[in-house]
């Protein structure tokens, strides 16, 4: 039986490649290891500016970081048509704009959960993607 799909917040690869909390790492490591999975553009961007503003991670670090995530995850590229789906997000579910757009790439990916910390645990949107906090 195939995994379900879910699509993984920026927050969730910063824990991974951090080191500052090991136990929100190993968390982070055994939730996202259940599922196929599938990260945005927005979500390798939001990641790199972490790394380099607030961990001061190298470069090199960085891009090796990024080149894993890309071998191990699903890339869903963000297009018109998604930004436009996280307005309609935004304006329905009252999330910041950059989070309606990563749950309009969720969505639009065809996954079922959306892995995150900063979301409601357990919402349903669009009665086909839920919302799930990895570190309860």
């Amino acid at each position: 039986m195939p995994a379900a799909k879910a699509f993984v917040d920026t927050n969730i690869f910063v824990y991974i490649y951090s080191g500052d909390e090991q136990d929100k790492r190993r968390q982070a490591l055994s939730q996202i290891g259940r599922f196929d999975r599938v990260v945005s553009t927005q979500v390798l961007n939001e990641f790199c500016n972490v790394c380099i503003r607030k961990l001061r991670m190298e470069l090199s670090s960085i891009g090796a970081a990024v080149e894993k995530i890309c071998r191990t995850n699903e890339l869903f590229v963000i297009s018109g048509d998604t930004v436009k789906q996280a307005l309609f997000i935004h304006d329905k579910y009252e999330y910041s704009y950059y989070d309606s757009l990563i749950i309009a790439s969720a969505l639009e990916s065809g996954c079922e959960y959306l892995l995150s910390e900063d979301m409601a645990d357990g919402q349903v949107i669009e009665g086909s993607l839920t919302i799930r906090n990895v570190f309860p």
